[in-house]
């Protein structure tokens, strides 16, 4: 007698409930409750190794009691009965993801812990845990091309002077590679630094985390992870945990649903020595369309300027004229251009690239800045080229290569003022090609081995 998947999964549910079986097992997610073809052959393929991830997450000494969990904002007693299968493979913004989910059992007071300080302690006691175990399992799958993490917590804050518990969830996405550094980084500021690039959200809101802000006034008089009991109001130390969990009175859950059915969990990570403080991340620039076009207007005149007197050399796109754009929050001044290059059709889209910058990208970077002296009232610049490489007799013509580079304009003006290389300001910039980010390399990328750059 077959049975079918979905019956399939519901025993395997109820065994994992019921004890029948080791509850580490029941931590990732049974291939066959997985619609997509891929996504459930990749998780059958892995399924050893999830288990192992989740074993070792399981055996972390958090806070507050964590469980794996598809549903967030339940309470902890309904939490003890339901599923918690959790950890498997996703797509997110078309990544094949490793997702885990879970709630975490620890409540801050609104009065001592802003949403970005409850965000930060959730980040570094559940999130970079839980990093710390799945990506190195991962790191080296190209199958796998991030990590998303949801956690549930608790806030606790008073109304009419009666304790109120909210539940808010933090979910973290971070590519391979930003995941990889992160999980290198020794300390706060180098684990800043591989936050670049990741994508935060808190209630469903993008938020920037902060790892190394200073201290609000006051705020080092109660540790982070503390929960307010709702029955004193008093403050209770971690050890107690356990005895108010249960005590705890149901409350509403969130109105935002998790990213998916599944999310991660792991290890904690050594504390590291204190970081010397870094200046805070640039403010969210107003990138409305209304906002945009009012800069166009203001530089209108000097854009016309510019075009006519650098077309010689830049090749600027007619139907395509400077123009404001948004990007990561930012206000980024784009610049079409066309770049032809000498070397044949066929050659790596890396060596493409790198010869493009080399060749028509660098030597136009001083001028433009030229036309723009001095503090300026967008954010950066953002080179936008379509590469063309020289054609044969009797070769049909290959698609274009799109380029982007996009630079701050802080590091353009070290750039200008001969205090950085072409390479330091590609690494801290974004080149995307054909739409997707790349690292890009100069020296390899040009050298005699192009297909080893940008790895």
């Amino acid at each position: 007698m077959r049975i079918s998947s979905t019956a399939l999964a519901a025993i395997l549910s109820i065994i994992a409930i019921s004890g029948a079986i080791p509850a580490a097992v029941a931590q990732a997610v049974s291939p066959v409750e997985i619609q997509e073809p891929d996504i459930r052959a990749l998780q059958q393929h892995s399924i050893n190794d999830l288990n192992a991830v989740g074993q070792t997450i399981a055996a972390n000494h958090f806070n507050f009691p964590f469980y794996f969990s598809r549903k967030l904002d339940i309470d902890e007693k309904l939490q003890k009965r339901t599923d918690q299968h959790s950890i498997r493979f996703e797509r997110y913004n078309g990544a094949t993801v490793l997702a885990i989910s879970g709630n975490y059992y620890g409540a801050y007071a609104s009065e001592k812990f802003s949403s970005d300080q409850r965000a930060k302690e959730t980040f570094m006691s559940v999130v970079l845990p839980i990093l710390k175990v799945a990506v190195p399992a991962f790191q080296n799958s190209s199958a796998v091309q991030g990590y998303a993490i949801e956690v549930s917590h608790h806030v606790i804050g008073k109304t009419m002077g009666m304790p109120i518990e909210r539940p808010e969830n933090l979910m973290v996405y971070l590519p391979q590679s930003a995941a990889r550094k992160l999980v290198a980084a020794q300390g706060n500021l180098a684990q800043q630094v591989a936050l670049v690039d990741a994508e935060v959200f808190l209630n469903a809101k993008q938020m920037t985390l902060w790892l190394t802000e200073d201290e609000q006034p006051g705020q080092s008089e109660a540790p982070p992870a503390m929960l307010e009991s709702s029955s004193t109001g008093a403050l209770q130390p971690p050890a107690q945990v356990a005895e108010t969990a249960s005590a705890r009175p149901p409350y509403t859950p969130a109105a935002n649903p998790p990213l998916s059915d599944s999310l991660l969990a792991a290890q904690p990570a050594a504390v590291a020595p204190p970081q010397p403080v870094a200046p805070p991340p640039p403010a969210l620039r107003d990138t409305s369309p209304q906002a945009l076009a009012a800069l166009q207007t203001s530089i209108q005149g000097i854009s016309n300027h510019m075009l006519k007197e650098l077309e010689p050399a830049a090749h600027f796109v007619a139907y395509a004229p400077p123009a404001f754009i948004p990007f990561r929050h930012q206000a980024y001044l784009e610049l079409s251009v066309t770049t032809a290059l000498a070397e044949p059709q066929g050659v790596s889209r890396y060596k493409a690239a790198a010869l493009a910058f080399d060749e028509h990208i660098s030597p136009l970077i001083r001028r433009v800045l030229g036309y723009f002296p001095g503090d300026q009232n967008f954010d950066g610049i953002s080179f936008s080229t379509t590469v063309r490489g020289r054609t044969k007799p009797g070769v049909p013509v290959a698609a274009p290569l799109s380029v982007e580079f996009f630079f701050p304009m802080e590091v353009l003006r070290s750039y200008e003022a001969y205090d950085c290389t072409g390479q330091q300001l590609i690494d801290a910039g974004v080149v995307l090609i054909n739409g997707e980010r790349a690292r890009l390399d100069l020296e390899p990328a040009e050298g005699s081995a192009p297909s080893a750059a940008g790895r």
